[in-house]
């Protein structure tokens, strides 16, 4: 018989343990080894098997709770948990002891997912553990913020192969009650929040809060009574369902999210958030709410309230390639806001005007981030540059590295990521912070490398468990797996390779030529292990037959025990993966991988990195910390460029890696490999920190946002609507501005050489703009044959008679010479040249 319905009851504790609700439900313990080891103190086989303390207080038996309600020694050990806890949410942290006054009082931070823990089955892969370690670090540092995303009711899919070797999807269906998860509610009433949709009806949610350390976690969940069927249904995937669906979700997350913060803060006394920061375009409509706010609340017009909505909001887009971006019919957009009542007094035409395109037939989410966000980064330093030029039409006449989008390098939460044993050996908690003083301070290359295998051990009955049980749900006999106990060797030089499975990262590249890579795995000397995960998108079938291609490799008996593909990659494979894998492989086409955390999180636990240099490690790479695999740059038959860039990985591992790890001192241990490792730890460690990270975005992104915020609303808004008059006076003087002509007047006579003074002048007809309002530049840089500047300097010039401007400055370099004149909008509250993509050029 089928249930009709499920519901979980929690458990009822005996008021002497009443304290450990709050320890097990604040997602703290997910990253604190203390509170872990008071719950797996209360029945360690168990909190093995369920490794979640909420769950593990609803499956202990009444009469062990009874016992531990009256064990002195466990709530004296339980007591002292939770005064920790509560020291850790109210302590001054690095955010509250800074002295800047200009700090935002909160931040809210969006995204679709969040990968907090896996006792929170909340995301899909890379973009929600980001996004999980970025609150997770903003809980360590202090920083005011608040999450927001959607609660699904399905989750992401679990995965399992067909005995043909095909990925399988599941959806299984969650209580949220059964997770670490509060309804919020007013006088025991849930609270809604709602979006109006077509037709006259309106989608409801109700809020549910994970607490992430200090961060509240707000996530939406439309699977209320108070929703039709179809609206009930809006949050039951995660990036499921058509474009219709995935629309509501997006309007949900970015206008309902929205309002979700702001109901909850008015509830629970928290600041209200002054700077918005979206993890990628997906609730990009909540800009749009913003200025709905600002409308009705303080009568301003949506061009005046442009300016102050534009300042506090931050856009991180973690797309390399156009084909990522969400696009979104326009008609299908335009039903959802020709009304008026999604936000009411917003033109509907504006809300399509922010998302056009090249396209007019489509929608372009990230053309909309763009345009409502004053700060705009990429996740990597290639990232940015690749994203600037991805970009670059919608600010045209200016130089891609002009384009106002930076670059934030991604980073990993160490505490959560880095193995208690390595913490142990070093005598810091490693990964928190680099502490003080050298890193390998009384810790011996064989203390070291014994921690390693010890890893690599762990790793190894990991990997038999997971291919028993895969086989098993294959259709296997447990009769036939008795090869299973002999697959992979602790003692062996182990390669992991883990990750989504679009098929740009490649999962078959190590399969160019099987025989090749059969060699190194059977090589009777120098053996290489080889573990292999990653999910491919429900609908992605060519990433389906690459996993299928890897299966049937691995299911070879004569290499099934030194190659593995495990089905159901999530947070709790990857821990085992990153700490026992010796080297970490990625190989994905240039310049394709926005980021790639997951060599950041290997490093941290003493893992090498074997990669191509792109996202990350592009400019990570050092030489020392791991090993760069060569592109074949300028080959463009992509088999041809596969064939080349598997033929070097081969040569890497067979001819550097295996005999580097292979070579042992006397005492059995590898020092020359050792010394790469104690290297990657030492200089990789501060680098790829989720602390770096968002300490990075509170000083380059969420200050300086929160200084402009105040300067567009003080003063009734004074700012915001100075910017929107010079903006609508660019509207009628900028086409009729025009450059006359410049000429370089040089007072020597002898060659010109570096450093000789010149003048560059200029007659320029403004139109009506005072030249304050303007940047009037001299532009000089090496030029080609494409009379194209190159390695440019600029010099502002200024006022030089009537309606003439001049600049002087020094030749900067030799070579062939060029310059121009070019003038650009100039307005206080700007954050950059190009912000307003106007330029006139001579």
């Amino acid at each position: 018989m089928r249930a009709v319905r499920r519901f979980t009851v929690r458990a009822s504790l005996p008021e002497s343990l009443s304290g450990l609700g709050a320890l097990a439900t604040n997602l703290r313990w997910t990253w604190h080894p203390p509170t872990r080891d008071l719950f797996a103190s209360m029945d360690a086989e168990l909190f093995d098997a369920v490794r979640d303390p909420l769950r593990m207080l609803t499956a202990l038996p009444p009469s062990r709770l009874d016992e531990l309600a009256v064990d002195d020694d466990f709530l004296g050990r339980a007591r002292a948990a939770a005064e920790d806890l509560e020291n850790y949410l109210s302590e001054p942290r690095w955010y509250q002891q800074r002295d800047d006054a200009d700090l935002p009082p909160a931040v809210a931070y969006f995204s679709m997912e969040f990968g907090v823990t896996e006792a929170l089955p909340n995301y899909s892969g890379g973009l929600g553990v980001l996004a999980g370690d970025h609150l997770k670090a903003a809980s360590d540092l202090g920083v005011p913020m608040v999450g927001v995303g959607l609660l699904y009711r399905n989750g992401y899919f679990r995965q399992s192969l067909s005995l043909d070797g095909w990925q399988v999807e599941h959806y299984p269906v969650i209580d949220p009650n059964a997770f670490p998860l509060e309804l919020l509610t007013v006088g025991g009433r849930p609270v809604l929040i709602g979006v109006a949709m077509p037709g006259g009806r309106e989608l409801c949610a109700q809020i549910w809060q994970a607490r992430v350390g200090r961060v509240p976690l707000l996530l939406l969940d439309t699977d209320t009574e108070a929703n039709d069927d179809d609206l009930r249904g809006v949050t039951d995937r995660l990036y499921g369902g058509d474009a219709d669906h995935r629309l509501r979700q997006e309007i949900l997350a970015g206008i309902g999210g929205f309002r979700a913060v702001r109901k909850y803060c008015e509830i629970t006394g928290h600041p209200q958030p002054m700077v918005f920061h979206t993890n990628e375009g997906h609730a990009g409509f909540l800009g749009l709410e913003r200025a709905r706010e600002i409308v009705q609340a303080d009568g301003l017009a949506f061009d005046e309230a442009m300016p102050a909505v534009r300042a506090g909001t931050l856009f991180t887009t973690h797309t390399p390639v156009s084909a990522g971006i969400d696009r979104f019919p326009v008609d299908l957009v335009q039903r959802y806001f020709a009304d008026g009542r999604l936000v009411p007094d917003i033109d509907p035409r504006r809300v399509l005007a922010l998302g056009a395109e090249d396209n007019p037939g489509l929608f372009n989410m990230a053309h909309m981030g763009l345009r409502l966000a004053q700060r705009a980064n990429g996740v990597s330093q290639l990232h940015g540059r690749v994203t600037r030029k991805m970009f670059s039409r919608l600010w045209p006449g200016f130089d891609h590295d002009e384009v106002p989008i930076s670059s934030v390098t991604n980073g990993v939460h160490g505490p959560t990521w880095v193995a208690r044993e390595l913490s142990t050996l070093l005598g810091r908690e490693w990964g928190l912070d680099t502490g003080d003083g050298p890193l390998r301070d009384g810790v011996s290359d064989a203390q070291l490398w014994g921690l390693r295998r010890e890893l690599r051990e762990k790793l190894v009955f990991e990997v038999r468990r997971r291919v028993r049980a895969a086989w098993l749900q294959r259709g296997a006999s447990p009769l036939e797996l008795g090869w299973v106990d002999s697959v992979f060797d602790p003692d062996v030089l182990t390669v992991g390779f883990a990750r989504r499975v679009p098929t740009y990262k490649r999962l078959t590249l190590m399969l160019r030529d099987p025989e090749r890579l059969r060699t190194l795995l059977l090589d009777e000397d120098r053996p290489i292990q080889v573990v292999v995960a990653g999910k491919s998108h429900p609908a992605d079938e060519n990433g389906k037959q690459l996993i299928q291609q890897i299966v049937r490799f691995v299911d070879g008996a004569d290499v099934r025990h030194r190659i593995v593909f495990l089905p159901d990659y999530g947070m709790s494979m990857a821990r085992y993966l990153y700490r026992g894998c010796d080297v970490w492989l990625n190989n994905p086409v240039r310049p394709l991988e926005a980021c790639g955390t997951s060599g950041m999180k290997s490093a941290l636990n003493g893992g090498l990195n074997l990669s191509i240099r792109d996202g990350w490690w592009d400019e990570c790479y050092d030489g020392s910390n791991g090993w760069a695999i060569p592109t074949a740059d300028g080959v463009t038959d992509p088999l041809r460029r596969d064939d080349l860039e598997a033929a070097a990985l081969y040569e890497l591992l067979g001819q550097q890696i295996a005999p580097l790890f292979y070579d042992r001192s006397p005492d059995g241990v590898p020092t020359g490999w050792l010394s790469m490792v104690w290297h990657t730890l030492e200089t990789l460690g501060p680098r790829v920190q989720a602390s770096r990270m968002v300490r990075e975005y509170v000083d380059n992104g969420y200050l300086p946002a929160s200084r402009m915020v105040a300067a567009a609303t003080g003063d009734g808004y004074r700012g915001a609507l100075s910017l929107a008059d010079y903006r609508t006076k660019l509207e009628v003087s900028w086409p009729r501005l025009r450059i006359f002509d410049s000429e370089l007047l040089v007072e020597a006579t002898e060659p010109l050489v570096v450093g000789t003074e010149v003048t560059i002048r200029a007659r320029i007809d403004l139109a009506g703009l005072d030249p304050s309002e303007v940047d009037i530049q001299a532009v000089v840089g090496q030029v080609g044959d494409d009379d194209e500047l190159r390695d440019t300097v600029t010099v502002p010039m200024t006022a030089d008679g009537i309606g003439a401007f001049a600049a002087r400055l020094k030749l900067p370099r030799p070579g062939s010479i060029g310059y121009t004149v070019r003038v650009l909008p100039k307005h206080g509250l700007l954050a950059a040249p190009a912000e307003l993509a106007r330029v006139v050029l001579a």
